[in-house]
């Protein structure tokens, strides 16, 4: 049984933290810049794809998205993100695939990123435990950033994690009538818009990793080293001596 063997410092903003929490994955995603995306399981196009960029923009500077790998929002940040520099938090054991349709998602997290469960192996999930989840998505990351938000969801519930914790909360700008929860948000002055993705990612991940180098963007989500030559060859071995990328552990990343 794989259980996070260091105390994990955000927890303290919880509630109830978890006594233990089982983990699949590298537990080094935990040591550094994080960001929490929520949102609705069935948004819009806009809100995928922009959810998508967003992440994207933030993994490419080095920060690590936290996410509840459930439809929708969730699964546009983990694939934005990409498997290795993405946090999935379950709302079930350690060793259940939920949900179903996002099944080869989390396995891909597993092997690439991080998984993490505060239920024991086994637990299926039920509606209290997704309460549960996404206060610790909420904990996990420096600021919580909501996409797209009924008045009445489980997303809202999590801004009322988010205001307890003290974190600030970001949102994506919608027309009116639309994504009414986070309209609310910025109608009272509880959360700030993300206008431009590459700008927010900026304030939270340093520089730009990868702005226009195809393989630094590709090893942003930490390849294998094998994924890596069959996709750019030479040019693999050019960056490793220009400095532009390490390899450790079999696996190559942006220096």
């Amino acid at each position: 049984m794989n259980v996070v063997p260091f105390a994990i410092s955000e927890l303290s903003d919880m509630k109830r933290p978890p006594s233990e929490l089982h983990y699949r994955g590298r537990l080094e995603l935990l040591q550094g810049a994080k960001v929490s995306i929520v949102g609705s399981r069935r948004p819009g196009q806009y809100a995928s794809m922009t959810t998508h960029r967003l992440a994207n923009a933030l993994a490419r500077r080095g920060v690590a998205i936290v996410s509840g790998a459930a439809m929708g929002i969730d699964a546009a940040a983990h694939r934005g993100a990409g498997a290795g520099r993405t946090i999935a938090v379950l709302p079930c054991g350690i060793d259940r695939r939920y949900p179903a349709v996002n099944a080869k998602l989390i396995g891909e997290i597993a092997q690439e990123g991080l998984l993490l469960s505060q239920f024991s192996p086994g637990f299926k999930a039920a509606p209290w435990s997704f309460v549960a989840r996404n206060e610790l998505v909420v904990a996990l990351g420096e600021v919580l950033v909501v996409a797209e938000a009924d008045l009445r969801s489980g997303s809202m519930r999590s801004v009322e994690f988010a205001k307890r914790m003290g974190k600030r909360i970001y949102v994506l700008p919608h027309r009116l009538g639309e994504s009414e929860g986070t309209n609310a948000l910025l109608a009272e002055g509880s959360a700030e818009a993300i206008y431009d993705p590459e700008a927010f990612a900026d304030t939270f991940g340093g520089k730009c990793l990868v702005r226009e180098d195809p393989l630094l963007l590709f090893c942003a989500s930490h390849p294998t080293y094998e994924e890596a030559l069959a996709k750019f060859g030479e040019r693999l071995y050019e960056a490793e001596l220009e400095g532009k990328v390490s390899i450790r552990d079999g696996r190559v990343m942006p220096t």
